[in-house]
Parts: structure tokens; sequence; C-alpha cells
């Protein structure tokens, strides 16, 4: 089974976290690793190779830090540019049907503050319900999320346990 992972870090170079995880599974044979920052630094996104990207794919993988209980910019921008009316649904061709999505998302807090009764008031899983409902309309299959909490308190230690279970999840 091929893997895409498609890393959008605006800062890749600063994060202990994302950079870790993404690193980490360059190595695996069937995981293509794109970073989307580094690629469209622009924020041209070229519509073309990425879905012909997606096409060659089983699994998709998107990994991004939540901001603001949200993505980074350009994964919005990629969602809306690359999932086209007529390639991805609405039409006779459904580029991504019966394809794996899976996130892989970090965490500025503890996932322990992500719960009803907690400082975010609301689950991970009800900050992503958007990928969820994605795949779903798509036909596509929605993968448990791989989650990161704490990044401003992770150790080193703790990062690398995590980056070889990414490795194992995705190999």
């Amino acid at each position: 089974m091929k893997t895409t992972l498609i890393v959008v870090h605006p800062n890749i170079n600063q994060s202990r976290i994302n950079s870790a995880l993404a690193k980490n599974v360059e190595s695996l044979a069937n995981v293509n690793v794109r970073y989307l920052y580094d690629l469209y630094p622009d924020g041209k996104i070229d519509v073309t190779a990425e879905q012909a990207e997606l096409e060659s794919t089983d699994c998709i993988v998107l990994q991004f830090p939540m901001q603001w209980y949200s993505t980074p910019p350009l994964l919005k921008q990629w969602l809306d540019d690359v999932l086209t009316f007529g390639w991805s649904h609405g039409g006779e061709k459904q580029a991504l049907l019966n394809k794996k999505l899976m996130l892989a998302v970090s965490l500025g807090g503890p996932e322990s503050a992500y719960q009803p009764d907690g400082a975010a008031g609301h689950t991970v899983g009800e900050y992503l319900l958007s990928f969820e409902t994605i795949a779903q309309y798509l036909g596509m299959q929605y993968i448990k999320p791989f989650i990161t909490g704490g990044s401003v308190t992770i150790t080193d230690q703790e990062i690398a346990v995590q980056a070889e279970s990414y490795k194992a999840v995705l190999a």
C-alpha cells in the first residue's frame, strides 16, 4: 500500500514534533513525504501535480499542527484547490473513492485539555470533524487520527517514542 504523507507546517525547520515525525518515516519505502510549504512557498499550488500524486496513492496522511483549533492556511487552500468538482466529486470521476485518509495532528496543549470539561471545551475529534465529513463525502475511509499532544512541554524522549509509534502506524 502506497502512502502519501502531506506535511503542512509553516515552519517545519523550527518544529520539534512535526519535523521528527516526518523525518522518521522518510525511510519507509511505501511512504512519499511531501512538505507543502517547501513545495509552494508562494502559495501557488500545482493542482495537476497534487491530483496526480493523490491518484497514485492508496492512503493520504495530512500532518499538521492544530492552529487556533484549525489547520494551517496552506492546508485549507490545498483542500479548496485540489479537491475539485468533477475530479474528486460531483461527476463521473471520483478520484479518491475507497482511498484512506488519516490525520496526524500536533497540539500545543496536552490531549487531556481537549475534553468537554477541559480547557479547549471539545475533543480533538470534534475539531477535526470536517475532515471526517470530507472523507465521507468523497467516499474515502477515515482512519483514526494520530495525535501528539503537549508540544510546548513534550520531552525529546517522548517525541522519539511518538515518532516510532507513527512509523509503525505508517509502515
